[in-house]
Formats: structure tokens, sequence, C-alpha cells
């Protein structure tokens, strides 16, 4: 594949690193499979770790699935640049933006190299760093380890609250309600300008929403959906 076609050329060094090593690994069934924490039926995954350069590609939105991506439905959505999505071994990609399938969680480490949130967090801060509009942060704790957005962003929880009032974190629809949360922005046109707008928008949608502000500058708004 041609890293240059990739949106975010500045992340092209990490790509390239990466992608050698993924490689590199793969070549050894049984250290990738340890390496990237694969189960007997994603060992397929060590196959096409080792022709990453050359096999097909497909979009990023057609490419990445699970429960967020379900809900937020990119393949209807426009495109535009208000999307990035995080990953291990890109960094940042656009939903057009073609990949080939790998496997390489953001655990995987690489003899020699730092940890990956560490070896994306320079490349990642100079693609985003410079925007300066207001950041919906709706990514898991560990790709949040790469960069964040300080006081410019809204890092999105996802509460159940039960009848006493007590309240329990969730985890499979938390990512359920974040992709919800990101159709209802793109499909609307949606672009709040702050904390405040964006909570006023789910509120709107018929969320339960709480805001809170950052304790400091280098901190985001908390921003918290409750459900029954």
């Amino acid at each position: 594949m041609d890293l240059g076609r990739l949106s975010s050329p500045a992340l092209n060094p990490v790509r390239e690193l990466l992608v050698d090593r993924l490689v590199e690994l793969c070549a050894d069934e049984e250290a990738a499979v340890k390496a990237l924490k694969l189960p007997a039926s994603a060992r397929h995954y060590v196959q096409a770790g080792r022709t990453l350069r050359t096999a097909p590609t497909l979009a990023a939105w057609e490419l990445y699935n699970g429960v967020l991506y379900d809900r937020l439905g990119l393949g209807d959505l426009p495109d535009g640049e208000q999307v990035f999505i995080a990953s291990p071994l890109w960094g940042l990609l656009r939903p057009s933006d073609r990949v080939p399938p790998y496997r390489m969680p953001m655990s995987t480490r690489f003899p020699g190299l730092d940890t990956l949130a560490k070896l994306w967090r320079p490349a990642v801060t100079e693609v985003l760093g410079a925007r300066n509009e207001l950041i919906v942060d709706l990514r898991s704790g560990t790709y949040a380890q790469v960069w964040g957005p300080k006081d410019r962003g809204v890092a999105v929880r996802v509460f159940k609250e039960d009848a006493d009032g007590g309240r329990t974190v969730i985890t499979h629809m938390a990512k359920a309600t974040r992709g919800e949360v990101a159709r209802a922005l793109l499909a609307g046109g949606a672009r709040p300008e702050s904390a405040a707008d964006l909570a006023d928008f789910l509120a709107g949608q018929g969320w339960k929403v709480e805001l809170s502000e950052p304790a400091t500058r280098s901190k985001p708004w908390q921003l918290d959906i409750v459900s029954a």
C-alpha cells in the first residue's frame, strides 16, 4: 500500500516504522499470536500482517467494526473534516482512508521500542494540537493516553443509574452510546463551539447529560450521559 495516499502525512514516519515491525513480527506465527494476543479464531491476522504492504485495502469506515462503529454507521454519513479514527497502527485515519485488514492492539510491544502511546504522542500532537475547534473525545482510555485535547475537548462518559440514584460505569453499552452521540452530531450537521453547546444539543436529542468544568486547563471538560 502507498502510505502517501493516507491523510495526515505527518504520521507517516511512525506508520512506516510500525508496519515494518508488524510484518517482521508476523514472520514467526507463534511469536505473533502471543504478542498480538490473538485467539485461535483470529490466527488469520498473522498472514494479514505478513502481507500488509501488498494486501487489498478497504475504506476505514468499512474496516472498523464493533458496537461503537455499528451505532455510528459511517458508511452513510459525510466524511468531512470532523471525524478522526484512532488506530494503533496508523495513528489517525479519516473514514475514507484505505488500509488493509490488520490486528494490533494498543498494548502491543515491540523490542527496543517505547509503548505505542508514547510512540504516537509527538506526531498525533502535531496533527491535532493545531486544531482550534471543540474536540468531542469518544476514545477509550488506552487511546486517550496518546494525546489529550486539554480544555478544548470534551470527554464523554456513560453511566447507568439505578432506582436509588446509584451509578455504575457501563462498558459495552458505553461504546454503543458513544457511537450514537457521534452519529447524532454528524447526521444533524452539529458543530458545537463549546462544551455547553454540546451538552445543550445532546439534551435536545433526549439524553440526560451532566457537564463538569475541567479542574485545570490541561484537562478536558467532562460530559456524563446517564441512562436508567
